[in-house]
This record gives structure tokens, C-alpha cells and sequence, in this order.
């Protein structure tokens, strides 16, 4: 017998004393607390009739090397981890938005090298990023670029130039990051990408 199936055994044992109360009943008292037994246990038994859906944390994304055959399928898993165990989509968005607190990465793909993309996502201090998208001067974005790389988000390399082949397709350009530059479990990882390469700014401007 389920949990479920239980309780409506009790709501129903509620509302069945609550009917013998006000039959048989006569003190004024008991027959209120008879009428409330019954309000209650008719309120439980409609709340259990709503189907019950547990509240599960998102499935977290398998990476499965031996599934990703192309940059395609890199770009594919990367937009999932973008949406979810990533959490970008919960600062950043893809196009102009008011409510965005970070910058608008539509494009990104396009104006970054994936270097800088990459230290952008295990370094995210490293540069200042400032928002134009008012008159005057520029301001700093009300949120902080967390290290993606730690806890609680936690990506790992493999994860990280999936997200990175995503940015790139997404904003329409070739996907520089190869499925031979994953890092294999159990197995020495390759060279690490190289960080920095591309031209350093200290202030880089968010369109």
C-alpha cells in the first residue's frame, strides 16, 4: 500500500467520524469539531487526488566521449550544459535583454578566440567587463562571472570546450574545438589550452 493510498485512508476515516459526530452529536462543541473534520479531511483527500510529482534536481548531463564523433556533436552537448548544469542562461542571454545581469553573448563566438572565451570561463577576473548599454559611463555588471571550473558549478575541461564549440556555432562561425582534444577517463589529459594568447585587454566592451 502506497503513502498516498494511506493518507486517503485517513482522510477518509476523518470525514467519516466527522459524519457520526454531526448525526448522532447533539453538544454544540462536538458538532463543530465534527463540521472542521470533515472541511479537513474533505481538503486532504481533493489535495491527494492531485497527481504528485516529485521535485527532482536536473539530470545532470552525461559526457559521453564515445558519443561525440565531430565538433557538431560538441556544439550539441555544450548547449545543453549551457542551459543547465553551466547555469549561464541564469545571468546571461543570447540577444539584447533588460533583465540580463551579465553580458548579451549573442555573437561571442565571433568577437572571442576560444582562448580567450576559455580564460574567460576559469578566470573570469581577469579582464573587466562593462556595461554600455546605457548613456554615460559605463558600469559594471550587477553580477560577478563565477569560476565555472569550481564549485558549485564545476565544469569540467571536456565540459567547458563543449560550451565553448557552442558559442562558436551559435554565433555562426567554425567550431575550432576538435573532439581529439577531449580528455579521456583514466588516461594522460592532453595539453591544456592555452590561455592568453590572444591580444590582452584589461577592459573589454560588451555589445
Amino acid at each position: 500500500m502506497s503513502e498516498v493510498v494511506k493518507l486517503q485512508l485517513i482522510g477518509l476515516s476523518v470525514v467519516g467520524v466527522g459524519i457520526v459526530i454531526l448525526l448522532f452529536v447533539r453538544a454544540q462543541f462536538a458538532r463543530v469539531i465534527g463540521f472542521v473534520a470533515i472541511v479537513l479531511g474533505l481538503f486532504s483527500l481533493v489535495a491527494l487526488a492531485v497527481p504528485q510529482m516529485a521535485s527532482l534536481p536536473p539530470a545532470e548531463e552525461k559526457f559521453d566521449i564515445a558519443t561525440v564523433k565531430t565538433p557538431t556533436d560538441m556544439a550539441a552537448i555544450g548547449q545543453k550544459i549551457f542551459f543547465s548544469k553551466g547555469q549561464c542562461a541564469l545571468c546571461h542571454s543570447i540577444g539584447p535583454s533588460e533583465s540580463a545581469r551579465c553580458p548579451d553573448l549573442k555573437g561571442i563566438g565571433a568577437k572571442l578566440s576560444r582562448e580567450f572565451i576559455f580564460e574567460s570561463l576559469t578566470q573570469p577576473q581577469a579582464y573587466i567587463y562593462l556595461d554600455y548599454r546605457h548613456e554615460g559611463l559605463p558600469k559594471e555588471y550587477p553580477a560577478r562571472m563565477p569560476y565555472i571550473n569550481r564549485n558549485p558549478i564545476g565544469l569540467t575541461k571536456n565540459e567547458i570546450l563543449s560550451v565553448i564549440a557552442f558559442l562558436q556555432q551559435m554565433s555562426g562561425e567554425p567550431i575550432s574545438v576538435n573532439p581529439s582534444e577531449l580528455e579521456v577517463p583514466g588516461q594522460a589529459p592532453a595539453a591544456p589550452v592555452k590561455a592568453g594568447e590572444s591580444d590582452p585587454v584589461a577592459v573589454a566592451k560588451a555589445h
